[in-house]
């Protein structure tokens, strides 16, 4: 089947019953986050400069639990920064990234300034739009991958997503969907991945870039602009990645993380919570005399055992893992705030050491695993397994835990009625002739 035609016919019930559960898991997954970043510091610049220099006009689209317009490319802007100011959003290791941080944010932009100019869409329609992003930035993505030397964030890769999901609501034709895509996919950033892990920053995975690179691509094709092919779509050699569209589903391979922190932290934070769950009375701090954490090269690089701001806490890994055995959870507050002054945290964190190890790293990316060690001051010993994250397609979450995390995240700054009208309205959409319902209670202060 063609990317257009995929975009053009797919319907949100025709998918198989699991994937449409995923769907929704993701979608309510990144609400959770939008809600937990809505006071960050990479939020509140990028409203700042969305009012600023995108004001709303003929178009306007309300910013994530804000109700302030903007117009949908500023809405882009600060939706996909905020989602990644926080990151506990889920992923995909063939891509090495993520689909919904972008997706969705670009996706409540497009949709409301629709809804701004009178237009109702369904919920069916929404959830369809929904998933055509998703598949097609993933697929992207791992198409990008597998032809470039360089490790790219999900900005470089998921603006296509939006082009796919964008091009569905507003009906583009053949010739300018293409070039929507081949717009996008040319200006998508570079985003040297790498570089933001040794050097963290309110960038992260470009998740911003990347809402703003596709809805940029749909206005610029509608305009007139030229800019076909897109190679990671067309290129004879990605031919694969697209081969079994509509058949098979990327999005059925995402993970869910448990915590808010990169997803490399994520084995080492697993083992670290088996061993308290284990360990009678749990782990005290004060006796542990060191810890070794065993893990891939990429892992390896995060680092952070005196983080400076929440970007460097949240793309450690000393630091998470110390706030989690000091607090006893690894929450949204465990990395922002007064937090990060902490001083038992930072006195744990000295005892952290974070090394590579040949057998993990050869299977990285495949797999994602890490070993814990622990020494204590009496000279007991604690070993882990050799772990994954819980939340990976063989080890999923439950829907209980799916919930647990939404509440954990939103619950500080959303009340009790709000948060079970979300989830509501999330998991009934598509019987919604108008999503304008679920559009106000995300949309909204």
């Amino acid at each position: 089947m063609s990317l257009f035609a995929f975009q053009r016919h797919l319907q949100f019930s025709e998918l198989p019953p699991s994937t449409r559960q995923t769907l929704k898991r993701s979608l309510l997954d990144i609400l959770g986050i939008a809600a937990a970043a809505r006071d960050t510091l990479a939020t509140r610049a990028l409203t700042r400069y969305a009012l600023e220099h995108y004001p709303s006009g003929a178009l306007a689209s309300r910013l994530f639990f804000d109700g302030r317009q903007a117009h949908p490319l500023g809405a882009s802007w600060v939706g996909g920064f905020c989602v990644d100011s926080i990151d506990a959003h889920e992923g995909h290791f063939a891509s090495k990234g993520h689909a919904g941080a972008t997706v969705v944010p670009a996706l409540f932009a497009l949709v409301d300034a629709s809804r701004e100019r009178g237009r109702t869409i369904s919920g069916e329609e929404f959830l369809s739009a929904l998933c055509i992003g998703y598949e097609s930035a993933l697929r992207a993505g791992s198409a990008l991958m597998a032809t470039t030397q360089d490790y790219h964030a999900s900005g470089a890769f998921s603006g296509v997503g939006v082009v796919c999901a964008g091009a569905r609501l507003m009906g583009l034709d053949e010739t300018h969907f293409r070039h929507a895509l081949g717009i996008a996919e040319y200006f998508g950033p570079r985003c040297p991945m790498m570089r933001l892990i040794d050097h963290p920053s309110m960038l992260r995975d470009a998740h911003g870039a990347g809402a703003f690179s596709g809805v940029n691509a749909l206005m610029l094709a509608q305009a007139g602009l030229t800019g076909a092919p897109a190679s990671t779509v067309e290129d004879e050699g990605v031919a694969p990645f697209w081969g079994d569209l509509g058949e098979r589903w990327e999005i059925d391979a995402q993970y869910f993380k448990l915590w808010p922190v990169c997803r490399w932290a994520q084995p080492a934070l697993t083992a670290v919570s088996q061993m308290m769950t284990s360990c009678p009375g749990g782990i005290e701090a004060d006796a542990i005399e060191h810890i070794r954490v065993e893990t891939f090269h990429e892992s390896m690089r995060l680092q952070g055992h005196v983080p400076a701001s929440s970007d460097e806490a949240q793309y450690g890994l000393a630091f998470p893992l110390a706030a989690m055995i000091i607090r006893g959870r690894l929450g949204a507050g465990e990395v922002n705030g007064e937090a990060l002054h902490d001083e038992q945290i930072l006195s744990l964190c000295q005892r952290i050491e974070i090394v590579e190890v040949a057998d993990l790293s050869a299977r990285f990316p495949a797999e994602i695993l890490s070993r814990v060690h622990l020494t204590f001051k009496n000279g007991r010993r604690l070993s882990s397994d050799t772990v994954a994250a819980k939340g990976d397609p063989e080890s999923p979450l439950s829907q209980a835990d799916m919930l647990e995390k939404f509440r954990d995240l939103a619950g500080e700054h959303l009340a009790d009625e709000r948060l079970s009208a979300i989830i509501g309205a999330v998991y009934t959409l598509e019987q919604a002739e108008d999503c304008t319902a679920l559009m106000n209670l995300v949309l909204e202060a």
